[in-house]
């Protein structure tokens, strides 16, 4: 006879099958946020304030990339990675971001995904986004805390206890084990950053043609996005055909 399955054993199920498909989320969303635009028009009716806030908004997701790249700089080999098919952790992490918050990359995901959702401050869409995130990176970081906690036992437990989940306790603050690696974060960022710089340059477009009714893009978008593809394929290619970006350990 089959045992029936806990709430907790059904959430953490749940939770490791979104850990494998968490980067489709983003797409989820600017879809949504998308198809918001039918009437949109320019924050208290000016395109300069709505360019200041749109401008606000670049910069929220910029610090989402500046916590995730402190993440990723200092992370030893193995850990805070981008598998998808399965938990994966050879050390815990409990210095750093992660002497502070234990879902330290999270929190840059929630300032990145605020960033781009708010973009184009339609309430209702950014509600339903941020509604959307809460529930499925709760379900991710309860089966990986559950993964953790199987793998390291007492040592994840002491830790968990002195360490918030997701609202950081700055005076807790530990100095990172390993030194910071830019070629480290050059090699597993890329790709968010670009998606960010494409998202953002989406919505711009999309916004402006909605508001004035015909397709148009904007100027400093527009070559932004092109200063960033071009960064994309070197980045791209020297991580895919040279070792310039390998750090040994890491």
């Amino acid at each position: 006879m089959r045992t029936p399955m806990t709430l907790y054993g059904a959430m953490r199920e749940h939770g490791q099958w979104l850990f494998r498909w968490r980067g489709y989320l983003p797409l989820i969303a600017l879809v949504t946020v998308l198809l918001g635009l039918n009437h949109y028009r320019y924050l208290a009716g000016s395109k300069w304030w709505d360019d200041g806030w749109q401008l606000g908004c670049l910069l929220v997701a910029c610090l989402g990339l500046l916590v995730r790249a402190h993440v990723v700089g200092h992370a030893p080999k193995d850990t805070s990675g981008r598998n998808a098919r399965a938990q994966r952790a050879e050390v815990l992490n409990t210095t750093g971001m992660y002497s502070i918050v234990r879902h330290p990359l999270y929190v840059g995901n929630f300032l990145v995904f605020t960033g781009v959702v708010a973009f184009v401050h339609e309430p209702w869409s950014v509600a339903v986004c941020l509604l959307g995130f809460a529930l499925y990176h709760e379900r991710i970081m309860l089966a990986e805390e559950a993964f953790l906690e199987q793998r390291f036992g007492d040592q994840f437990r002491d830790w968990a206890t002195r360490t918030p989940a997701v609202v950081p306790n700055f005076r807790a603050w530990q100095r990172p084990s390993l030194p910071f690696s830019l070629r480290n974060v050059l090699r597993r960022e890329y790709n968010n950053a670009f998606g960010v710089l494409v998202a953002m340059c989406l919505l711009d477009a999309a916004s402006d043609s909605a508001a004035q009714h015909r397709w148009t893009t904007g100027y400093w978008w527009d070559r932004l996005l092109i200063a960033g593809f071009v960064a994309w394929i070197v980045l791209r290619t020297l991580k895919r055909r040279t070792a310039i970006l390998r750090v040994p350990g890491r």
